[in-house]
């Protein structure tokens, strides 16, 4: 935690310029002021520039359900309908050159896509008369994601997964930081990429934290192949769009055969009545993703889930306490050792991460592993392949005993799960009622939906249980 809290003290200088690049660093539930007291209309800007919006598009307060400004219909907008369009020039991209912001984006690991826009992002914003300074000045001036979170509220979180990401984005901010201040040292005034304005980590947490949440991964130039590459673009007004899995609109690009400039329209995928919010898919992603980059959590997400790691003692334990003989996760027959390995849980680089949840509900390499070390008999196994140990809807394939076995085993999984934290739903519930910061509310909402998700596996598979024991009068006998 000690990344967390140094990044945090560097992250708390205020705004003192119209471009300055330093950044508050609170975290609230309330929308954050832009970044200028009041940003040029964006609407009139997209179409001054060319761009197209159609009459019933506006920007609006949002329900409190969604937090802050977004785009709304203001009447009814038929399904098909063009809702914005972008002319090439309005987005803002990346293009790798010979200069010192390209050197510095190619220090920047992949993961962390986002601070390579966020370099020309910040270019951008220190830059006097910048195309792009009407869209930049509407954004927000802080961010609600765990980097920027008091400490206190990062161990709130109480995931580990979660915990590591987040030191892990700390860490890589202070390290960046000196990299860039290294860079910048000593440059001509022409050269200088910000101007001659200092970068901190509290500027570049800032910069990052704009595009991870509001950039889109496009189609950009042809290829020799025939295909485009794959280009984050920061796309004005577009942006402004939240998100459901339940979408109303769509994003759709469009090209000329012979015109390399491409045209980003919004297009309404459904009747949009008047007051609704324009609604796009930010992606299947779980509630980790969803706060660490977007700064929000989703109730009931159907992507969610929780990470466990594949282990033979502590299967042993959970199995153990499932009141199943004799497990043998520890010490599996050779032929079991086999096809662990196939499943990537042995072996020289095994992946031992393994998930509850989501749409699989029980990654099916755990599932499989399950099956096949509380079985016996092998060639009973080796009658079914992989693909059939992995399913969950693949009723007991190793018969009613060892499907009763293994869900037990992952219900023990469950409990142990639940004890690493240190509330329970509760106590949870209460510290809400009694009132909490922006950054305590999301820290405990994400927890409450991770322990609510093991809950639902357990119920789950209790009521599989209790079915298959009906069907065979089976006992948890491996």
């Amino acid at each position: 935690m000690v990344a967390s809290k140094i990044v945090m003290a560097s992250l708390s200088l205020s705004l003192t310029h119209r471009r300055a690049l330093t950044c508050a660093a609170k975290a609230s539930a309330a929308y954050p002021a832009r970044l200028v007291p009041h940003p040029p209309d964006l609407i009139k800007w997209v179409r001054k520039e060319g761009g197209f919006v159609h009459q019933a598009v506006k920007i609006a307060q949002q329900h409190e359900e969604t937090i802050g400004l977004g785009l709304v219909a203001s009447e009814d907008i038929p399904k098909g309908s063009d809702l914005i369009a972008l002319p090439h020039h309005i987005p803002l991209s990346f293009e790798f050159d010979h200069s010192v912001l390209s050197n510095l984006a190619r220090k920047v690991p992949e993961e962390l896509w986002a601070m390579k826009l966020g370099l020309k992002l910040l270019q951008e914003r220190a830059r006097v008369g910048s195309f792009w300074w009407p869209y930049i000045s509407n954004l927000p001036e802080t961010y609600s994601i765990p980097i920027f979170f008091p400490g206190e509220d990062i161990r709130n979180l109480q995931y580990a997964p979660l915990l590591h990401q987040v030191n892990k984005r700390c860490r890589f901010l202070l390290d960046f930081d000196h990299e860039v201040r290294h860079a910048l040292e000593n440059l001509k005034p022409d050269d200088h990429p910000f101007g001659g304005q200092n970068v901190d980590a509290s500027s570049l947490g800032w910069a990052m934290s704009a595009v991870s949440s509001r950039a889109f991964r496009l189609h950009g130039k042809k290829l020799l192949d025939g295909t485009h590459n794959n280009v984050p673009m920061m796309l004005p007004l577009i942006d402004m769009c939240n998100h459901s899995f339940n979408p109303n609109c769509q994003i759709v690009q469009e090209q000329d055969a012979g015109n390399l400039k491409i045209l980003v329209k919004v297009v309404a995928e459904t009747v949009i009545k008047q007051n609704d919010p324009l609604v796009l898919n930010y992606g299947c992603l779980n509630n980790d993703l969803f706060l660490l980059d977007y700064g929000f959590v989703i109730a009931s997400n159907p992507y969610d889930c929780i990470e466990l790691k594949y282990d033979g003692a502590l299967l042993d334990a959970a199995s153990m306490a499932a009141g199943i003989s004799s497990p043998n996760f520890s010490a599996p027959a050779p032929w079991q050792k086999e096809i662990l390995s196939q499943l990537n849980l042995e072996g020289e680089a095994p992946i031992l991460k393994v998930s509850l949840g989501g749409p699989e509900f029980v990654e099916g390499r755990l599932l499989a592993a399950l099956r096949a070390l509380l079985a016996s008999d092998m060639e009973t196994v080796h009658k079914h392949d992989l693909n059939t140990l992995k399913s969950l809807s693949a009723e007991a394939p190793l018969g009613i005993a060892n499907e009763v076995a293994a869900f037990r085993t992952i219900i023990a999984l469950c409990v142990i799960a639940l004890g690493h934290f240190p509330t329970k739903i509760m106590d949870d519930e209460s510290l809400l009622k009694q009132g909490v910061s922006g950054s305590t509310e999301l820290a405990i909402q994400f927890r409450m939906q991770k322990k609510s998700l093991i809950i639902d596996v357990m119920r789950d598979l209790t009521r599989r249980v209790k079915s298959l024991s009906s069907k065979g009068g089976a006992t948890a006998q491996g």
